[in-house]
């Protein structure tokens, strides 16, 4: 596969143009213009940030691509799937709340928000793809709705993946909760007994007999079970919880085939700012202080490319003093930060089913 085009910018600004002007600048160098936007809808996939966080993206920057995409003819909106995990992101209406919390309104973005799994997560599609672990990906709906997708980025660190970068934000971040289950586990829910309230909501929701009451607390026959994981979100005290028992590097695979479930067959942008590089995901409710300076904005057609040019450039800075990586440097700051995660995973699996190139060249404006 010929090397992809990566367009990059730095964080620097003049009296003439600033870092919002920058950024609309990059993206219609990088080619967003070339898409058919005319009556399309395009979701816009981004992290809220779970509250509490501060490393997030600015919703400043959000409403930079909608505004583009706006006069370009499309109909952006906003969009991110509930979290597997219990926080302020697990539903629909908390999803909001804390969307809205952290300035991804309407009025600051100029566009909607709306969660692409629906109230509790379980508004998917069932979108088939040739994967090696993945048969049938569970993505938002309202992801697979739309005509275009665009990725807005924060880059950074992952406890399990190594870089959250484009990839994870659309592979994992497109999934709806089932389909976060699917690639964390390798196994089937379970029931935490001191939690459950005995309100019924999993057996009736479960499709195929697999859950049973015994001394009014839920059990789950695992013979029965398919994994779906709609039990985890109509749970309302939280009592099913998923084995997150998957090892990384099948993790990893499996975020590359959700990835290419999301993106295949229609048009595809990637933006993502190397900037607040923390060392554990926004969804933690706490950033850590940055591990290394501000590198700047990146934009491509090929979201491999991107992540690759993202980490080379990130490698090449140096580690701050006093940060996380303090006395970890070997010269992979991602790896240093976390020893048991191998980010190449997911990008070489990436590559290896089409997704995109790890070979890529730089356009520097």
């Amino acid at each position: 596969m010929a090397p992809s085009k990566v367009y990059f910018t730095n964080m620097r600004t003049t009296l003439e143009e600033n870092l919002l002007q920058k950024l609309e600048r990059l993206c219609r160098e990088a080619g967003m213009e070339r898409i058919d936007f005319h009556n399309k809808y395009a979701a816009i996939k981004i992290h809220f940030g779970e509250p509490g966080n501060l490393a997030f993206l600015r919703p400043n920057y959000a409403k930079v691509v909608a505004d583009l995409v706006k006069k370009l003819g499309g109909r952006p909106f906003l969009t991110d799937c509930n979290t597997l995990y219990v926080g302020r992101r697990k539903n629909a209406l908390d999803h909001l709340d804390a969307a809205y919390e952290n300035g991804y309104s309407p009025f600051s973005t100029g566009c909607h928000v709306i969660i692409a799994d629906g109230l509790k997560g379980t508004d998917e599609a069932l979108v088939p793809v040739d994967g090696e672990y993945v048969r049938e990906a569970k993505i938002g709906r309202a992801v697979m709705d739309a005509d275009v997708v665009i990725s807005l980025t924060h880059f950074k660190c992952h406890e399990a993946t190594g870089i959250g970068g484009a990839l994870k934000n659309i592979g994992m971040g497109c999934g709806s909760r089932a389909g976060k289950m699917e690639m964390h586990s390798s196994g089937k829910p379970y029931v935490e007994e001191e939690r459950c309230i005995s309100c019924g909501s999993c057996r009736k929701n479960c499709a195929h007999g697999a859950i049973s009451f015994v001394e009014k607390k839920a059990r789950i026959d695992h013979s029965r079970c398919v994994g779906c994981g709609r039990c985890i979100g109509v749970c309302p005290a939280d009592a099913v919880q998923p084995a997150s028992d998957e090892a990384n590097e099948i993790l990893d695979c499996k975020i590359a085939e959700y990835s290419l479930a999301v993106l295949q067959g229609r048009p595809h942008f990637h933006i993502s700012l190397v900037i607040d590089v923390s060392p554990f995901c926004d969804c933690h409710a706490e950033n850590d202080a940055a591990i290394i300076p501000d590198v700047g904005m990146f934009a491509s057609f090929d979201p491999v490319a991107l992540d690759m040019a993202c980490t080379d450039m990130a490698n090449r800075q140096p580690a701050l003093p006093g940060s996380h990586l303090d006395g970890r440097e070997d010269g992979d700051h991602f790896c240093a930060a976390h020893p048991t995660t191998d980010w190449k995973g997911t990008l070489l699996h990436a590559e290896k089913i089409g997704l995109g190139s790890t070979e890529y060249e730089l356009v520097e404006i």
